[in-house]
C-alpha cells in the first residue's frame, strides 16, 4: 500500500513537471493566448482605416481593435495621403512596412516616444502625429520609419 502511494506522488510529480514546462514553452512561443498578442509581424500590412463621428479609424479582428481612432496630428497626415481618392471617408486601404516597399508614398520618420505611443513627422507636407499603442499589435518596438500607401478599396 504504500508502495503504491508512493509510485502514485510519482507520477503526480512527474505530470505537474511536464505541465509546467508545457506551460512555460507555450508561453515562450506564443502558442498560449494572452490579451496582448502580437500580430505575426509581415514586412507589409495593410489596414482599412474609415471615417467614423468626425475622424479616422480602423478595425483589425486579429488585433482585437474595433474603431481604433487615430488622433493628434495623425489624422491631417491621412487627409494630405488621401486627398486623390475618391470617398476615401467610406474608406482606404492603407498599406504601411518598417522598410521601404515600391510605390510607397510617403515616408514618416520617428521622432519620440510619448505616453506609451510615439510621435513621427512627415515631411512634406511637414507635420507631425502621434501614433497610440495600437501600433505594438504590428510590431514589437517603435520602427524608426514608417513608409505608407494610400489606395481606393
Amino acid at each position: 500500500m504504500a508502495d503504491s502511494k508512493f509510485q502514485l506522488k510519482r507520477v503526480v510529480g512527474a505530470i505537474t513537471i511536464v505541465l509546467v514546462i508545457g506551460t512555460i514553452a507555450g508561453w515562450w512561443f506564443e502558442l498560449l493566448p494572452t490579451g496582448n498578442r502580437r500580430i505575426p509581424q509581415n514586412a507589409i500590412m495593410v489596414i482599412a482605416p474609415y471615417r467614423y463621428n468626425g475622424t479616422w479609424v480602423f478595425d483589425d479582428s486579429r488585433a482585437g481593435l474595433v474603431r481604433e481612432p487615430f488622433v493628434a496630428g495623425v489624422p491631417e497626415m491621412i487627409d494630405a495621403l488621401v486627398a486623390d481618392i475618391p470617398d476615401a471617408n467610406k474608406g482606404f486601404r492603407l498599406t504601411f512596412s518598417a522598410k521601404p516597399f515600391p510605390d510607397y508614398q510617403k515616408k514618416l520618420t520617428w521622432l519620440r516616444g510619448d505616453m506609451e505611443g510615439n510621435f513621427y513627422r512627415l515631411d512634406d507636407p511637414p507635420m507631425e502625429g502621434w501614433i497610440c499603442p495600437a501600433m505594438f499589435h504590428y510590431y514589437d518596438k517603435a520602427p524608426p520609419e514608417l513608409y505608407v500607401k494610400a489606395d481606393p478599396l
